[in-house]
């Protein structure tokens, strides 16, 4: 069992920027691949970027590539979404998630574990 915990949401101006964190606990992340989903309110869950277990292959949503970053930190046993130029409509919960599945996925229903989320708000 993996049991993940989000930080590092907040409310931000247009352009500005956030770093979320995903801390793991109960095994380490090294074996999972691991991504980020955000979810407005009203929307479906999306998918935002993901790692490869390995590290060396990460994924990103269209809406967020050049601006968002997936990075992990085995040492702490955390992954960071860096979240640089940020837009209003990146405002949504956002969730960590992690799969024992050995490729990249962005569906959502393939991810077997879940943090309960931050809130992300950017204003205008």
């Amino acid at each position: 069992q993996v049991q993940l915990v989000e930080s590092g949401g907040g409310l931000v101006q247009a352009g500005g920027s956030l770093r979320l964190s995903c801390a793991a606990s109960g095994r380490t992340l090294g074996t999972y691949t691991v991504g980020w989903f955000r979810q407005a309110s009203g929307n479906e869950r999306e998918f935002v970027a993901a790692s490869l277990w390995s590290a060396r292959t990460t994924y990103y949503a269209d809406s967020v590539k050049g601006r968002f970053t997936i990075a992990r930190d085995n040492a702490k046993n955390t992954v960071h979404l860096q979240m640089n130029s940020l837009k209003p409509e990146d405002t949504a919960v956002y969730y960590c998630a992690a799969t024992g599945r050995t490729y990249i996925s962005t569906y959502h229903y393939d991810y077997g574990y879940w943090g309960q989320g931050t809130q992300v708000t950017v204003s205008s």
